[in-house]
């Protein structure tokens, strides 16, 4: 489950056809949707998101918590958050800076603030409920394509193409044959899932779920478990004997010594603070003035730290 604020996807190469190796994307979906859906009915973990009890909140919080963060790190922040945040009121009624307290070291702390600004519109413009229509979901701030993909399609039972890492992997070996899906979704991948929707809307929410989860259970990126996979004998990277990536090399994400380091350590100290914090306090974060200060800067215009007069910080109250 991935990304919030979304960006127009780059257009397909010329002449590309993602299904051309496997035949019509008809044939393929109705070839792929019986075995993944009773798959995922075997196997599916039981997440707290996924329970009738979680509402579309429970759904909305758990994708915005998902993006770019495991399960593992999820699960427990994700409990404490609806704990104290039952509804997305409950939530707007509070300072956007205990988001950013309660988000903890979930990491890209800019989305608890986005969850934050989400909540208040809910509260201000949809008597405190989770829209329904995808359109409603899409105007909320902070919601991109995935997100309101998903809480339409997970927490109310839509036909939508919900595509995360997990899905576009899972479609780039069984329908295109390749290894890994392009680094960033393309208007082909974007017109393949929606070809390969089931048309009924109850079978396509448990698809869209299903393909997630064979993503993330056995379609893995590293050790894929092919022999565990309902689909292997259709998949078109197995049948094409699974060729290397051929693409620009994967991109890798580095995280000791740099800014996003330097920032998670200054909003840890800002974090356990109950009263603003002085800079000679935060200067003891980090070594490196210039880094430091750069790092300070951006949390600041990222609205995740507000300066007050005598040069003191705290997190956002307003």
């Amino acid at each position: 489950m991935t990304a919030t604020t979304e960006t127009a996807p780059p257009e397909p190469e010329p002449g590309h056809d993602p299904a051309e190796s496997t035949g019509s994307v008809e044939q393929t979906a109705r070839a792929l949707h019986s075995p993944v859906v009773e798959w995922f009915d075997a196997h599916a973990r039981d997440l707290p998101w996924r329970r009738p009890e979680a509402g579309a909140w429970g759904v909305m919080v758990s994708e915005f918590m998902l993006q770019q963060t495991p399960v593992n790190r999820v699960l427990p922040v994700y409990e404490q958050w609806l704990s104290r945040w039952p509804r997305p009121a409950d939530l707007a009624a509070e300072a956007p800076g205990e988001a950013v307290r309660a988000w903890g070291r979930l990491g890209y702390p800019r989305r608890a603030l986005r969850l934050h600004g989400a909540a208040a519109a809910i509260a201000e413009r949809h008597g405190g409920d989770v829209p329904k229509e995808h359109a409603q979901l899409l105007a909320l701030p902070g919601v991109g394509e995935y997100t309101a993909a998903a809480v339409a399609s997970f927490a109310y039972g839509q036909r939508h193409a919900v595509l995360d890492t997990n899905v576009r992997r899972v479609f780039a070996r069984a329908v295109t044959g390749r290894q890994y899906p392009p680094n960033a979704t393309t208007a082909a991948e974007r017109k393949l899932a929606r070809a390969l929707l089931p048309e009924d809307e109850q079978t396509a929410a448990r698809w869209a779920a299903a393909t997630m989860e064979l993503g993330a259970l056995v379609c893995t990126a590293r050790a894929p478990s092919c022999s565990k996979c309902p689909i292997t004998h259709l998949c078109a990277w197995q049948l094409a004997g699974c060729p290397e990536h051929v693409d620009p090399p994967r991109r890798t994400q580095t995280y000791a010594g740099t800014d996003r380091q330097v920032r998670g350590k200054l909003l840890a100290v800002l974090r356990e603070a109950v009263t603003p914090v002085p800079q000679a306090t935060l200067d003891r974060v980090w070594s490196d003035s210039v880094q430091r200060a750069r790092a300070l800067d951006g949390l600041v215009a990222d609205g995740l730290v507000e300066p007050l007069p005598g040069g003191v910080y705290r997190l956002p109250m307003t």
